[in-house]
């Protein structure tokens, strides 16, 4: 039986200057587990620890399939064994480059440049791993707020039980929960220094992760499954 409640598929950077800051940024290490030593900004317009408070459970990474309960017949180890038979047939690629984006009331990074090759992988795991979806719950159809939503993204929440997938789906790093037009600003300038030297490296697609929701709510790296070389 396994010790996690659901699972996903992110995309969790190798250890690089954008995995630290992410880490240290959220104050979650997913890639190792613990905690993180959170960096101190007082430039912020209130304390990081409330501005990431939203995200900081999931950790730093993209998300390919979004949280899912197994299946009734599944278990992880089928699951570690089926993505890693995926991802053998998904080659390497780089996403060149990445910039800080306001996206409604929460800021991310997100791609700058052209984003189909990571379209194309995320419906290929899309489809790839539905059947270790168990079906939605009404309580779970209910926390997406369906009324909210556009009658395409319903149609995708019943289909594949997430509303942002396939010609919805748009890559992104969460950094922040919902801020207000100053606070984004404020923040947004804060975080520049930081990133642009960061930013100026490309952001490498050579593995995908599985990722476990713990006990405690938060997400951790289960296994790291390589692309294709």
């Amino acid at each position: 039986m396994s010790d996690y409640s659901r699972y996903a598929i992110y995309l969790v950077p190798d250890e690089s200057a954008l995995s630290r800051f992410g880490a240290e940024f959220l104050g979650w290490d997913i890639a190792r587990g613990t905690i993180s030593t959170q960096m101190q900004m007082l430039e912020l317009p209130r304390p990081i620890t409330e501005i990431t408070a939203r995200p900081r459970k999931y950790g730093f990474h993209g998300t390919i399939k979004a949280p899912m309960r197994l299946a009734k017949g599944r278990d992880e180890a089928e699951l570690v064994r089926v993505c890693h038979t995926l991802m053998a047939t998904e080659e390497v690629f780089a996403v060149e480059r990445l910039r800080l984006a306001r996206l409604g009331s929460f800021l991310a990074l997100v791609p700058a440049t052209d984003t189909s090759k990571l379209e194309a992988l995320a419906r290929r795991v899309l489809e790839g791993l539905e059947p270790f979806r168990a079906p939605m719950t009404k309580a779970e159809r209910a926390r997406r707020n369906p009324d909210r939503l556009s009658d395409q993204q319903r149609h995708l929440l019943d289909r594949w039980g997430y509303p942002y997938v396939l010609e919805e789906f748009r890559f992104h790093m969460t950094l922040t929960g919902p801020l207000s037009h100053a606070e984004a600003r404020l923040t947004e300038i804060a975080l520049a220094p930081l990133l642009r030297p960061i930013l100026a490296e490309p952001l490498k697609v050579a593995s995908l992760c599985i990722c476990g929701e713990r006990s405690d709510g938060h997400f951790e790296v289960v296994e790291r499954v390589p692309l294709r070389a």
